[in-house]
C-alpha cells in the first residue's frame, strides 16, 4: 500500500511540473513512461524536455523535530561530453527548501558538474537557515542530557579538481564560509562548558585539499566500483575564522555485484579533528537510525554494510547494518561506546538512463528509530 502511495504522489507531483515545460512541445502522460516496460520512468522527461525531479521529501531527522517537509527540483542532464571507455557523471542542479514540526527552516541551492575535456569537475553552493538542534552530552551524576539551540546561520561552499592524467584520481581545492549567531532554547545560567561564549556568534571559513577518485558504474545507485573521497580543512585566522582547528574527512566505498540482482555494497568512513572547534562541527556518528549530532567526540568512524536485491527491473529490497564509534581525548576508541545502527527498505527505479533509483528506508540504534525517504544511495548524503 505505501508503494502504490509513493507512486501515486509521484506521478501528481509530474504531472504539476509539465506546466512548466514549453507548451510547443508535445506533451504528455507518455513522457513519464519507460519505452521498454512501460513503466513509471523520469529519464525521458529529464533529458528531452530539460525537466527535473521534484522530489519531495519528509524530515524524519529526530534531531529537527522528527517529521518535516522538503522539496528539493533536481535538474540532472547528461553532460555534453561522453566518453565510450568510462562512465562520465552527468550534471546535477538542485534547490532545496524545507521546514520542520520544531520551527527549523532553511533553503539553498547547488550545482554539481563537470568539465572532462578540461578534466575538471566543481561543486558550489549556498545556504541559509533558522534551525533548533538538540545536542548530547553525558553530565555527573544527571547522565545523558538533552540541550537544544537555535542557529541563524549562512554559507556558501565550493570546490574544483582536477583530474591527474588518466588516473580517475582528482585533486584539488575545497572552501567554505559560514556566518553563525547561536542562542540556547534552555534557561541555564550560566551556559554548559562545553558552548564557549564566540560559538554564540562567529564566522567560519575552512579552506582545504580534496580528493576524489571515483570507479563506480554510476553516479546515483551503484551496482559495482570504488569510490574515494577525502579532505584536509584548516579553520584559521588567516583563512578568516573566528576559529583555530582543522579536520580530515576520508569515506571509502566498495560495490560488488553477484549475479544480476544482488548488490552489496560497503562503507567505510572517518572523520578525525584537532583544535578548538566549536561545539555543533565536532565529529559526530552519521549513520541511518542515529540522530545527528546525538554521539559526537573528537573524531568519528563508521563502518557500515548495505545489501540490495533487485527483485524485479523496477522495484528493490535492501537491508543494511554498521557499527560506529565516537571516541574524544578522554574516552580511547576501545572504550568508546559501540553504536550498532540497522534497518531495511526498499527501492524503484525512477530514471533508468540515468539508474537512479528512489525509495524509503526505516533503521533502528540505540533507544533511537528513523525513516527515510531517499533518492540514489543513502551513502550519498552522508559524505
Amino acid at each position: 500500500m505505501k508503494r502504490l502511495l509513493f507512486i501515486g504522489l509521484l506521478i501528481g507531483i509530474f504531472n504539476q511540473a509539465s506546466f512548466a515545460q514549453d507548451k510547443k512541445a508535445k506533451f504528455g502522460l507518455e513522457v513519464f513512461k519507460d519505452s521498454l516496460d512501460g513503466q513509471l520512468d523520469m529519464s525521458r522527461f529529464l533529458i528531452e524536455y530539460h525537466g527535473f525531479i521534484p522530489l519531495a521529501q519528509l524530515i524524519t531527522e529526530p534531531a529537527l523535530g522528527g517529521i518535516g517537509g522538503m522539496l528539493t527540483p533536481i535538474f540532472i542532464q547528461p553532460n555534453k561530453y561522453q566518453d565510450s571507455t568510462k562512465y562520465v557523471a552527468p550534471d546535477i542542479t538542485a534547490a532545496f527548501g524545507g521546514y520542520t514540526r520544531n520551527k527549523s527552516w532553511f533553503v539553498g541551492g547547488m550545482r554539481i558538474a563537470s568539465l572532462p575535456k578540461h578534466k575538471l569537475k566543481y561543486r558550489i553552493g549556498v545556504a541559509h537557515g533558522d534551525v533548533n538542534m538538540d545536542f548530547y552530552r553525558v553530565l555527573p551524576v544527571v547522565g545523558e542530557q538533552k540541550f537544544g539551540f537555535n542557529f541563524q546561520a549562512s554559507g556558501i561552499f565550493g570546490s574544483i579538481m582536477r583530474e591527474l592524467g588518466n588516473s580517475d584520481l582528482y585533486l584539488g581545492l575545497d572552501y567554505l564560509f559560514a556566518r553563525n549567531r547561536v542562542s540556547a532554547n534552555f534557561d541555564q545560567i550560566p551556559l554548559p562548558d562545553f558552548v564557549k561564549d564566540k560559538d554564540l556568534d562567529s564566522n567560519l571559513s575552512s579552506l582545504g585539499l580534496t580528493l576524489d577518485f571515483d570507479k563506480r558504474d554510476n553516479l546515483f545507485t551503484p551496482n559495482q566500483g570504488w569510490y574515494l573521497a577525502g579532505d584536509f580543512l584548516v579553520n584559521d585566522s588567516w583563512t578568516g575564522s573566528d576559529y583555530s582547528f582543522h579536520t580530515l574527512n576520508f569515506s571509502v566505498f566498495n560495490y560488488q555485484q553477484f549475479g544480476k540482482q544482488w548488490v552489496s555494497g560497503l562503507r567505510l568512513q572517518t572523520k578525525i579533528q584537532g583544535g578548538d572547534a566549536p561545539f555543533y562541527l565536532k565529529p559526530a556518528i552519521n549513520a541511518r537510525g542515529v540522530p545527528m549530532s546525538r554521539y559526537q567526540g573528537d573524531a568519528a568512524y563508521t563502518l557500515e554494510t548495505e545489501q540490495r536485491y533487485d527483485f524485479t527491473r523496477r522495484w528493490s529490497g535492501l537491508v543494511f547494518a554498521g557499527i560506529s564509534k565516537a571516541p574524544s581525548e578522554d574516552i580511547s576508541f576501545g572504550d568508546a561506546e559501540s553504536i550498532v545502527n540497522y534497518g531495511t527498505g526498499f527501492r524503484y527505479l525512477i530514471a533508468r538512463k540515468f539508474k537512479i533509483r528512489t525509495g524509503i528506508d526505516v533503521a533502528w540504534s540505540k533507544n533511537d528509530f528513523g525513516w527515510y525517504i531517499v533518492f540514489g544511495s543513502a551513502w550519498n548524503n552522508r559524505n
